[in-house]
């Protein structure tokens, strides 16, 4: 089955407000349920160790799994929400553009 994480992450920081849904695709066997806390090598350790999963979608037509991760509000500057999401990406994240969000094509 594809899995679907699915993370946003924003910034109120006046200098570099910033809004991000970033999603990365696994092919998995089992599925994660509400409450189970995720781990990747994207997420920072300064701000925690895992997500947790506040929401599953299966859409058992096309054999997919939506999984939606707690938003991270980046307010700590130990790491700016830009280089969160550069390590997000370095990892095999990627920001969905708005129009994905709308049609949800993933």
């Amino acid at each position: 089955m594809k899995i679907h994480l699915l993370l946003f992450v924003s910034s109120i920081h006046a200098e570099s407000p910033r809004e991000e849904t970033l999603v990365k695709t696994v092919e998995s066997d089992f599925r994660p349920v509400q409450g189970d806390i995720l781990d990747d090598p994207g997420f920072h350790p300064g701000f925690h160790n895992g997500y947790e999963v506040v929401k599953v979608t299966l859409n058992y037509a096309t054999n997919e799994c939506f999984v939606s991760l707690t938003p991270l509000m980046v307010e700590k500057e130990e790491i700016s929400v830009d280089a969160y999401v550069e390590r997000l990406q370095e990892h095999g994240w990627r920001v969905l553009s708005k129009e994905e969000l709308q049609g949800k094509r993933i």
